[in-house]
């Protein structure tokens, strides 16, 4: 009879995940274009806890174009543009055998409808991605993630608007031929399905210059759908062995009570959560979909070829994993959503713990797809303190690290074919919610505040010698 390894593979990614939009800074040295993020403000006023890059529109565009008080996080990051040669070879210290980070697409197209890319900015990525390798890392690369050029948004309404498709194609054939031979692993949309927390930081769409913002989500999604299928077919043609993910924030919830109502309108709430999966990974879009858009009497407009496009689907899945929910027929009839279990801890940030649920999300994609899987981010922000001896002891980093690889062991052991894990964050950088640096993912501190004061100094924290430990037993070890 076969048994399945109780042990993580051999050739298991052990990495950590970061964003250039939220470490890079720069925003605008070496030809670099505005992008969304950077028109991300700090409000110390503002719940942080509850804020979110949901709804923009030209307005508040148009304020933080002027605005000459504010303070804009995402423009000067942890400067990670100047730093990278440095960080990348501390990070690679731990032990971390792969490093997924993000190309800023207004750095290769400032405006995003140029026809001819950025050299200045590419130059900058070859030098970057060379750099990952030479520290023995795997670069994993995201084409998108929340860098979308800020004129795309401005003057076609970012994804709401077809051209944007052939805008992204071009983007990613550049990639693909500037990196064919040196970058094989690539995710092509972060978290593809997060189209409320992060509206317009993801689809580009002003909320005042649409009628229907509801429909006009989905028509961007439907886009969004369709280009990545064309960069894949893209990728394929220029190399073969070049692997293309997709990925999702894990956000399927579980029924709040074995009530059959709660029960049924979670798996209906769950159905749309595994939409864009179900299209990227299958090929088509599935049945329940055509029944949800009538429903919300929600109209998605196809082009000639795109259900032959959508056919050219994605190599492998990813997902970020930070916290499960619970969902009822209420709140689904409400707002299709989802709430905290008030069962389960939470983090300083108000996000509950649970380790278990990551070991469940895994055996649910696996059944569904059958398809390697990477878990791209997880992590838990917290408040960290330098002592007086200059040491933070983030033990509370280490417990959920901890807790949380021994379920991806279990669903190793359960059969699912789990080929990486990267912790979100294995440096200190801004938030991509709150645009604050309180709220710390990192085995690396950086020294900067909520308000851009400090050093920029890294230091060590306890986790960073943890996560050594970790992957020198390739997950064996997880003990502090």
């Amino acid at each position: 009879m076969k048994k399945y390894p109780k042990t993580f593979p051999d050739n298991f990614f052990w990495g950590g995940a970061i964003a250039a939009n939220q470490s890079e800074g720069a925003y605008l040295e070496g030809g670099k274009g505005l992008c969304v993020a950077d028109i991300n403000r700090f409000n110390a006023d503002v719940d942080i806890k509850k804020k979110s890059n949901e709804e923009i529109t030209m307005e508040d565009i148009n304020f933080a174009l002027t605005d000459k008080e504010g303070y804009y996080p995402k423009r000067t990051g942890i400067d990670f543009y100047h730093r990278y040669k440095e960080d990348l070879k501390m990070l690679a210290e731990t032990g971390m055998n792969s490093f997924r980070t993000s190309i800023n697409w207004a750095r290769i197209f400032p405006n995003g409808d140029e026809s001819e890319p950025n050299e200045e900015g590419l130059q900058y990525y070859d030098e970057l991605i060379d750099e990952v390798i030479k520290n023995g890392m795997e670069p994993l690369i995201t084409v998108s993630h929340y860098e979308m050029p800020l004129h795309l948004a401005t003057e076609y309404n970012g994804w709401y608007n077809r051209k944007t498709i052939d805008f992204f194609v071009r983007y990613c054939e550049v990639l693909f031929n500037r990196y064919k031979d040196k970058v094989k692993y690539w995710i092509l949309v972060n978290q593809i399905n997060l189209i409320s927390f992060e509206s317009f930081n993801h689809l580009g769409i002003p909320a005042d210059r649409v009628e229907n913002l509801a429909e006009a989500k989905y028509q961007g999604v439907h886009h969004e759908l369709v280009a990545c299928a064309r960069a894949a077919k893209i990728a394929k043609e220029i190399n073969p062995k070049m692997q293309i993910g997709m990925m999702l924030f894990d956000a399927i919830s579980h029924p709040a009570s074995p009530k059959p109502e709660d029960v049924l309108a979670t798996v209906k709430r769950n159905q749309m959560e595994y939409f864009f999966s179900d299209v990227l990974l299958r090929g088509y879009y599935p049945s329940y979909a055509y029944r949800f858009f009538e429903d919300n009497h929600i109209n998605i407009v196809f082009g000639e070829t795109d259900e032959e496009d959508l056919k050219n689907t994605a190599d492998f899945l990813t997902f970020s994993y930070y916290y499960t929910r619970i969902s009822d027929a209420e709140s689904v009839k409400k707002k299709n959503t989802a709430y905290i279990n008030p069962e389960l801890p939470e983090s300083d940030w108000g996000w509950s713990i649970d380790p278990i649920g990551l070991r469940t999300a895994l055996n649910l994609y696996y059944d569904r797809y059958q398809l390697p899987i990477m878990i791209t981010e997880n992590g838990i922000g917290a408040y960290d303190q330098v002592n007086e001896d200059g040491q933070i002891h983030d033990h509370y980093r280490i417990d959920y690290l901890k807790k949380h690889i021994e379920q991806v062991k279990e669903a190793i052991a359960d059969g699912v074919e789990v080929i990486g894990y990267y912790p979100w964050g294995p440096i200190d950088i801004v938030s991509c919610s709150s645009s604050e640096m309180s709220k710390r993912y990192g085995f690396i501190y950086v020294d900067k505040d909520d308000v851009g004061k400090g050093t920029l100094e890294r230091k060590r924290k306890d986790s960073f010698y943890w996560y050594q430990k970790v992957i020198a037993s390739n997950g064996e070890n997880l003990g502090y």
